[in-house]
């Protein structure tokens, strides 16, 4: 049997195969609040060794879309409550993926049409918020705030309590979402980063937020249920490239050495458009950092498994063929083919695309009783 199917151990967390769900935005929630519907989405997929949630905002402040579910209130924590419980149901491990946006946002989806916040005021990247017709509508993200340093300090506090949240709500566990140029990498990259506090400057300044976040988190929950994602090379949502990027993220591997964590996810943007991660600096990563490793962007079956088997990562992570295929595991590990997804239905909408695609079993077994009817004429 291929490695991928065997049980692993998440840190003392015992999952039922090493595929992972990646946290994929699907903007179903009305309000902010996760609903019935999403709940049978997760359920839908728990055959997966570790499912972890679309990105859920830690502050009004830290959302930059509309219809995500948050985990700052309490109809949120009830609401994700049906979600864990549909995944538990079923056997399977959920994870939070806890979230702010920083800068990728717009007036039009923060309280009384205030301003985003980041690191600076350098503004970049898309938000999903109302146009001037007060239509939902993809917008150029309105200009940032700089925060204060003790606004900064305010942000640790904020995870803290999602973290707390989302334990409350039925979660295994937590990421903490660090890539993609959301807040954490905008205070990582110099090129947006020029703040002149214990915040900015030096690589050990620029990390020092994402690693006081780890922390505190980590104090409240224990360490073992807390995992990071991050994007090297990344340059999603106007994120410069820059010198010292590699070496930023190999200093983050070396404290979370330290750390004991559940994991370290990395996603690699080739799949989306950007330049790839370059797969030598995914060995180096590997050669660093000596906790679970695991790797999202665009991989195959084949891919996956020569990553396992060769020791570069523990974990494989697969989002966009789980939206069409809701027993990916078993589609996998049976040989069966998969259902191609549909772009169209990733973001918003209602249950097509989201919730209705069949598992293989399912469709064979529809296409049986129509070929019975067709027969009978």
């Amino acid at each position: 049997m291929s490695s991928l199917f065997e049980r692993f151990d998440l840190a003392g967390i015992t999952l039922d195969n090493r595929i992972v769900m990646a946290p994929m935005t699907r903007s179903r929630a009305v309000g902010d609040i996760p609903s019935e519907m999403g709940a049978l989405y997760y359920r839908q997929r728990a055959s997966a060794g570790l499912i972890i949630s679309e990105g859920t905002p830690v502050s009004r402040q830290g959302t930059g879309y509309l219809y995500n579910p948050g985990i700052y209130g309490p109809d949120q924590i009830e609401g994700w409550k049906k979600a864990t419980r549909a995944v538990h149901e079923r056997g399977g491990v959920f994870f939070a993926q806890i979230w702010h946006v920083g800068r990728v946002s717009h007036t039009t989806v923060q309280i009384a049409g205030a301003s985003p916040v980041g690191p600076s005021d350098q503004p970049g990247g898309m938000a999903f918020g109302y146009n001037e017709q007060g239509t939902p509508d993809m917008l150029k993200a309105s200009t940032p705030r700089r925060l204060e340093t003790r606004e900064v300090r305010d942000l640790v506090r904020d995870f803290a309590q999602a973290a707390v949240n989302a334990r409350e709500a039925g979660f295994d566990g937590v990421e903490i979402h660090g890539a993609n140029g959301y807040l954490f990498e905008q205070f990582l990259n110099p090129g947006v980063n020029d703040r002149d506090d214990e915040y900015g400057g030096s690589r050990e300044n620029r990390c020092r937020l994402l690693i006081e976040v780890v922390d505190e988190v980590s104090a409240l929950i224990g360490a073992h249920r807390v995992g990071v994602r991050l994007s090297p090379f990344g340059t999603l949502f106007d994120m410069p490239e820059y010198d010292d990027n590699g070496e930023t993220y190999l200093h983050l591997a070396r404290e979370f050495n330290k750390r004991g964590l559940s994991y370290v996810h990395l996603h690699d943007q080739g799949g989306q458009g950007m330049a790839p991660m370059p797969r030598d600096y995914l060995k180096r990563f590997r050669e660093v950092y000596d906790g679970n490793l695991m790797l999202a962007g665009n991989l195959d079956q084949n891919e996956a498994e020569k990553l396992v088997n060769d020791g570069t990562i523990d974990l494989p992570v697969f989002g966009r063929p789980y939206t069409s295929n809701p027993d990916l595991v078993e589609r996998m590990k049976n040989g069966w083919p998969l259902t191609d997804f549909d772009p169209s239905t990733f973001y918003g909408g209602d249950a097509r695309g989201y919730i209705d695609f069949p598992t293989y079993e399912e469709e064979q077994a529809r296409q049986a009783r129509q070929e019975l009817i067709d027969k009978k004429g």
